[in-house]
């Protein structure tokens, strides 16, 4: 069977089709990917990958590949949406595809281990050229990993694996991340620094060198912990004899702090980077532990870790100062226990007009003192802020979860900008707090258009419309809204009493950057049917006029029953029937900005209004000449009565006279 000539409505960015027939096993990472044909340059070596549902895309990092490629990396190129042969629609990221199979098939327990030289020549020193050039466009890789790693024979150098399709790490085993990352939800862990690309390399060095994963016997949370008590060296590598530069080289890149591993660009000279030694202090260790709950603690840092695992436990124990006793003397830092003694202290003054909130921001400020390096902790949720975004992404497409009432506590709580000050020599304190501001007056809006929905979506700029009126047709751009309504309306997909709910109000808010703020307010004002259908009206005539739109007639002959009850704005009859013949006809062309003309006619309005007013005057003053009537009644009743009577007197002595005269003359 011959392929259908691709249209320029059916390519992704007017160029690229996606070659359904020729599936790529293994070269995105995990993601499912397809051989790519460019329709218009004939460009070759690329492929598509699918973008899964609810994890979107790192859009900032598509916009600072723009400038061009980067040697060593495989570049996003473009993103759209492509129709697969079973008629389902799905996003896709067009990428360079790999020059050959990944270091390490997926599913591998075991193979044979590299020798050091192999090693350093054909991993790290190319995996470090293009973290180098990477760091230089503020782009974090975030998924280095033997089975995201690629290289076209045993000789040439590796490629960086595709990151672009999912958030960042999301797909990363925890082993590959630091732990202040991998104790993070998969979509909470924040595009982080090149310094956690450091960290990925030398794991992956670690594995390449062992032969299989280490650490295979532990859960997540025991791997965290023993992480925090021993370091990640000692935990990862273990007993295990490694090559004498490998071993070096792991001793920096797996620093516990991330401002002690070794740049990119001082990796690429190995000499220079296995020489280089960093003066960290070692961390203080007391000589009896602390019990948080079930977590006994040590150190600050795994005493900050408890209080995240149990925050419960871990109030209490502030509030006791048993914690702050510890601290003193266990660990000997005074001036860490006045500062968190100035914490509590605060926050037993807010006992007379606390908020449920408050507790959580206590044990978040603790954390963030405790341990400037991990993420912020709220109600035992660990996040970094920039991984806000994705988690209301990944974590929306199961409403009511618990992470999402966590997140929008921590937004209603601006609790991020609390955070970035506890620790603001570690971050951009002020930055944070203006975002943490603005979170909350996104989510705080009412009405369509506002709440977390709003949030979502102005946090993940290509994140598809999750609305069940568009969730078939993966609509992305503000200009697909209307053309995908139309196609659901002509299918009769769309629902006759419903085709705006409040997620695709929220949508089509964040992508409109505040230009239909003023429908959607009319929106939100509207108290009768017959408002809110002409408030929708006049909002999807507004989008199809901003995004120079076609006719959509098959939305428009939908629209045109749904704002029928607006009609009676016209009080006579021949009127109402002259705008509905005329509404019904321009729905016909698609127009919806001329139907919204008819309704909100001022003209015909006034016009219609006057003539309603004269004839209500005419009806009122005939009114008064029937009262005048009515009132004037009796008087003419009595009147005649009157006159009656003295019309028989007259008849009565008119007929005397004529008998006496008739008497006389006989």
């Amino acid at each position: 069977m011959s392929r259908p000539p691709a249209t320029d409505q059916t390519l992704i960015d007017h160029a690229f089709e996606v070659d359904f027939a020729r599936p790529l096993s293994h070269a995105a990472g995990g993601h499912t990917a397809y051989g790519v044909i460019d329709r218009t340059n004939g460009r070759t070596g690329l492929m598509a990958v699918q973008v899964a549902p609810g994890a979107p895309v790192r859009s900032a990092e598509l916009q600072r590949f723009q400038s061009g490629p980067i040697a060593g990396v495989l570049a996003p190129l473009a993103f759209g949406r492509a129709r697969a042969p079973s008629g389902h629609v799905a996003p896709f990221l067009i990428c360079q595809s790999p020059p050959g199979p990944p270091l390490v098939p997926p599913g591998t327990a075991r193979f044979a281990p590299w020798d050091e030289q192999a090693l350093l020549s054909q991993v790290l020193r190319p995996a470090a050229q293009a973290l180098e050039s990477l760091r230089l466009r503020h782009i974090t890789h975030r998924a280095i990993r033997p089975t995201n790693l690629f290289r076209a024979g045993v000789l040439d150098p590796v490629t960086l694996g595709v990151a672009w399709a999912a958030p960042p790490a999301f797909w990363q085993p925890g082993i590959y991340e630091p732990p202040y990352v991998s104790m993070c939800h998969p979509a909470a862990r924040g595009e982080g620094t090149i310094a956690d690309d450091i960290y990925a390399l030398g794991v992956t060095l670690l594995v390449l060198a062992l032969g299989h994963e280490p650490c295979h016997e532990l859960d997540p949370q025991t791997m965290v912990w023993q992480q925090l008590e021993r370091g990640s060296l000692a935990v990862l590598a273990g007993e295990q004899r490694l090559p004498p530069i490998i071993g070096d080289l792991l001793r920096s890149m797996l620093a516990e702090d991330p401002e002690h591993r070794p740049t990119p660009g001082l990796l690429a000279d190995t000499e220079l980077a296995r020489g280089r030694r960093v003066a960290a202090r070692p961390a203080r260790r007391a000589q009896r532990p602390l019990e948080i709950g079930a977590h006994s603690a040590w150190s600050a840092r795994t005493l900050a870790h408890a209080l995240t695992c149990d925050p419960g436990a871990g109030l209490h124990a502030l509030r006791t100062g048993s914690i702050n006793t510890w601290i003193r003397r266990g660990l000997g830092d005074s001036a860490l226990a006045a500062r968190l003694d100035e914490a509590v202290r605060i926050r037993a003054g807010q006992d007379d007009v606390a908020t449920p909130g408050d507790d959580s921001v206590l044990v978040m400020r603790a954390v963030a003192m405790l341990d400037p390096i991990a993420p912020m902790s709220w109600n035992g949720t660990p996040l970094w802020p920039d991984g806000v975004g994705p988690l209301l992404a990944v974590e929306g497409e199961r409403a009511g979860t618990a992470s999402l009432v966590e997140v929008a506590d921590v937004i209603n709580q601006e609790a991020i900008g609390t955070w970035a000050t506890a620790r603001a020599e570690r971050c951009d304190a002020p930055q944070y707090r203006l975002s943490s501001h603005r979170y909350r007056s996104l989510m705080a809006q009412k009405g369509p258009g506002g709440g977390l929905s709003r949030l979502t979506y102005n946090l993940n700029p290509l994140l598809p419309c999750r609305s069940p009126l568009l969730r078939e047709a993966c609509v992305v751009r503000l200009d697909e809204v209307l053309p995908a309504l139309d196609a659901a309306a002509a299918k009769g997909a769309l629902p006759r009493d419903t085709i705006l709910d409040a997620d695709l109000a929220a949508f089509i808010a964040a992508r409109g950057e505040g230009g239909i703020d003023s429908e959607l307010a009319a929106l939100a004002a509207a108290r009768r049917p017959d408002q809110a259908g002409l408030a929708v009206l006049r909002l999807y005539a507004s989008l199809q006029y901003r995004t120079r739109g076609a006719p959509v007639p098959a939305l428009a002959g939908v629209v045109a029953t749904i704002v029928a009850p607006a009609l009676t704005i016209f009080t006579r009859r021949s009127r109402r029937t002259a705008c509905e013949a005329a509404l019904t006809a321009t729905a016909a062309t698609g127009r919806l900005a001329a139907m919204a003309a008819i309704l909100v006619d001022a003209d015909a309005v006034a016009l219609d209004h006057g003539e309603h007013a004269a004839a209500l005057a005419r009806v009122v003053s005939i009114d008064r000449q029937v009262d005048a009537l009515l009132a004037g009644r009796a008087h003419r009743r009595l009147a005649a009565a009157h006159l009656g009577q003295e019309a028989v007197a007259a008849a009565g002595a008119l007929g005397l006279v004529y008998a006496v005269t008739a008497a006389l003359l006989t």
